[in-house]
């Protein structure tokens, strides 16, 4: 007999509203068309076992493990300022949990695995196109050290899914620290069910945040570390120029992951209102409000807290106010912190706010690529060094550059006692090279629907080192030309 996946299922001895228990719907024809070897690694998964047949039958969810409880997640959210009582795992099933290496516990879910009861009259797959885009840009993610779900496998099911044209389909074997998003809080506040609100927040705590559990007052613990999750989370969006693109409250995760990447984008020329989602007529989830919309997010989640803070209900109140009010202060260190990084400052002056909102200002003005700016700058750091690898294209961004700012920043690094060859290897670390540009990730997924992984292996490749020189990629530093720009990116539903 094979060897099998050993999975445990924390979630599943849950009380049973929390979810529907049920098995993913088998595929026709499963065929693994990536795995990613160093994840299995880390999650103490044998690679080879899952590239066998029946290792792709489990990832196909055409198999279940022996021991997995697979089950679809209850929760609700708001949807574009809407609320929608009941979402759930329209398209996904929970297959259990691993611990990882370091002795974290990590969800595997498999995402398209067919409809569950939460699937709106939908039919529960994914089309390739969305499983290889989630693929990239969420690997991407986790090398740029943003913390973010991960993706472990990608099969095609040998089957069609219609959206607007007819796709081939897939399933997306996705890794997430937990799945609880601020949705499944409010789908038992919305069924006026308290006591599942604290059951919810128990195991939240015990899985994610334990020493809250010490606190005196342990839910109030609780709502404080997932504010200052998600302001470490969204400043750091922020510092790479990515765009979630629909930051509803379900897709608000309170372990602070980045989660479900649908119309998501990495902006290209610096524009804060920038959007790309197509279904975004408003621009809610623009680049700019994304730190204002995390914090309306954490409201939410607080407002399904209120019966755990205090008795009194104005007492309550003024907790859950005081800790929401937290956020835009611990959202502005924590980017300010990220920019002085990228900015090659390693000491805090009053000023450096200032000094790094100017820059962006000028980008926006003169329409810079918001990667290459900041990279760039690591070679105009040393007024007296050579250029260096990164100078290399650079010459119109630092002739856009003005020579005052240029001053500025320069007599701002002078009063830091720092080498320049330090400071740029810092710079470096802290500005990326290489991320997932949209006209790439387009290409390489026009191509994976013609049968050419080739694109999509090459650029998850450069993008698992993005911080690194390498020459031989280096037209995927390129901004697209003018008939290569993405203007929208669709929700992969």
């Amino acid at each position: 007999m094979m060897k099998d996946v050993a999975l445990e299922s924390t979630y599943a001895e849950l009380p049973e509203r929390f979810y529907t228990r049920m098995a993913p719907t088998p595929v026709a024809q499963p065929r693994l068309i990536a795995l990613n070897e160093a994840l299995a690694g880390e999650l103490r998964l044998d690679p080879a076992l899952l590239a066998s047949e029946g290792g792709v039958e489990l990832l196909a969810g055409n198999r279940v493990a022996a021991e997995s409880r697979p089950l679809a997640m209850a929760y609700a959210g708001h949807q574009f300022g809407n609320f929608v009582p009941q979402l759930g795992d329209g398209r996904a099933i929970l297959l259990g949990e691993v611990v990882d290496r370091e002795g974290r516990r990590r969800d595997i879910q498999l995402k398209g695995s067919g409809p569950t009861p939460y699937s709106r009259s939908g039919d529960g797959r994914a089309a390739l196109g969305p499983v290889l885009r989630e693929y990239i840009v969420s690997e991407a993610m986790a090398a740029l050290g943003i913390p973010t779900t991960r993706s472990l496998a990608a099969v095609m099911t040998g089957e069609r899914v219609f959206r607007e044209t007819i796709l081939p389909g897939a399933i997306l074997t996705r890794v997430a620290s937990s799945h609880v998003r601020v949705g499944t809080f409010q789908y038992f506040l919305a069924q006026g069910d308290g006591e599942a609100v604290r059951v919810l927040a128990d195991y939240v705590i015990q899985r994610h945040y334990p020493d809250a559990a010490e606190s005196a007052e342990p839910y109030l613990e609780l709502l404080n570390r997932v504010i200052a999750a998600q302001a470490a989370l969204i400043a750091k969006w922020m510092n790479v120029g990515f765009i979630h693109g629909v930051m509803n409250t379900d897709n608000s995760s309170v372990a602070g992951e980045t989660i479900d990447y649908g119309p998501c984008a990495f902006m290209d020329a610096y524009d804060p209102a920038t959007v790309f989602s197509s279904i975004d007529m408003m621009g809610r989830y623009a680049y700019q409000n994304q730190p204002g919309i995390a914090q309306w997010n954490l409201a939410c989640l607080a407002q399904s807290l209120l019966h755990l803070l205090d008795r009194d209900e104005t007492a309550a109140i003024g907790k859950a106010q005081a800790a929401i009010d937290a956020f835009p202060d611990l959202y502005a260190a924590a980017w300010l912190e990220g920019m002085r990084a990228k900015l090659g400052l390693t000491s805090a002056r009053d000023d450096d706010k200032a000094l790094a909102e100017d820059l962006l200002q000028v980008m926006a003005a003169n329409g810079l690529d918001f990667t290459n700016t900041f990279r760039g700058l690591g070679a105009l750091a040393d007024p007296d060094g050579a250029p260096g690898a990164d100078a290399i294209g650079w010459p119109d961004h630092a002739t856009r550059l003005p020579a005052e700012w240029i001053a500025r920043w320069r007599a701002r690094l002078a009063g830091e006692d720092i080498a320049a060859p330090e400071r740029q290897a810092r710079m470096e670390r802290a500005n990326p090279r290489y991320i997932p540009r949209n006209h790439r990730v387009e290409a390489a997924l026009k191509a994976a629907m013609a049968g050419d992984l080739g694109p999509f292996e090459t650029l998850n490749k450069v993008l698992a080192r993005p911080f690194e020189n390498q020459p031989e990629h280096a037209p995927y530093t390129q901004p697209p030309a003018p008939d290569e720009v993405v203007r929208a990116t669709f929700c992969g539903t």
